[in-house]
């Protein structure tokens, strides 16, 4: 990790950051999706979503809103309600989930995607980077977000359940939020990545494991943790059509 304690943070504007990253030539390079990639956090999106289009149980809906509730007061961890809200899909057939998946995104997604990290992500592709996504939203909605990047599905770490006969099952497999993400790298072959993108304090673990880490359309929280460390900050512009 290179870092620098109580070093002032270097806030980069648009052209900084993208020519900073670039600059690096990174080997590997690994990316928080939710809230880095793009604004807004797609799982809790497209959990909503599926709700709404009925695709879930009555039952399953209302466990899963009482749940989320638990979440938001702290009754209930990060990593449980990101592996809850992968389970509550338990007895549907995934190729119905990623379809549904694949219309939430290209209405939803896509459109929020930030302008200057499609431009890196285009950049380090035509460069030969390693790329790779983590994320604690389910892998059906990773897969397809990423999908315009052209990240093929090995190289994706998110939040996932056993599928049986096509069928979406209970049974977790990865929840990579917090030290687990940090964890679900190094599984990966990954220890010391050349260059790391996050938003939240849920990154913090990763983007400290990263020979260049850099917080980009921080949380309160990861801000005050990148001024400490001397990361480069960088804040995206989000329209109002995005919030």
């Amino acid at each position: 990790m290179t870092t620098t304690q109580n070093a002032a943070p270097t806030q980069l504007s648009d052209a900084e950051f993208l020519n900073t990253a670039l600059a690096l030539r990174p080997h590997v390079a690994v990316f928080d999706c939710d809230g880095t990639l793009w604004s807004g956090d797609a799982g809790y999106g497209f959990m909503v979503w599926t709700l709404e289009q009925g695709l879930v149980s009555r039952n399953a809906s209302d466990w899963i809103d009482s749940r989320y509730r638990l979440y938001l007061s702290g009754e209930v961890s990060e990593e449980t309600m990101c592996g809850e809200m992968v389970q509550v899909y338990a007895e549907l057939r995934e190729d119905e989930l990623r379809h549904a998946a694949a219309e939430y995104i290209h209405a939803y997604v896509e459109p929020r995607v930030f302008p200057v990290l499609r431009k890196l992500m285009d950049g380090l592709r035509q460069a030969g980077t390693d790329i790779w996504a983590v994320s604690s939203t389910n892998n059906w909605v990773i897969e397809e977000g990423v999908r315009q990047f052209q990240i093929p599905a090995e190289k994706i770490l998110a939040a996932c359940v056993k599928v049986e006969g096509g069928v979406v099952s209970s049974e977790l497999l990865a929840v990579p939020t917090d030290e687990g993400k940090a964890v679900a790298l190094r599984s990966a072959g990954i220890h010391a990545p050349d260059a790391l993108f996050g938003n939240s304090v849920h990154d913090v673990a990763m983007l400290s494991i990263a020979k260049h880490p850099f917080a980009v359309n921080p949380s309160p929280e990861l801000a005050r943790i990148a001024a400490a460390n001397g990361w480069p900050i960088y804040y995206p512009e989000i329209k109002a059509d995005q919030l």
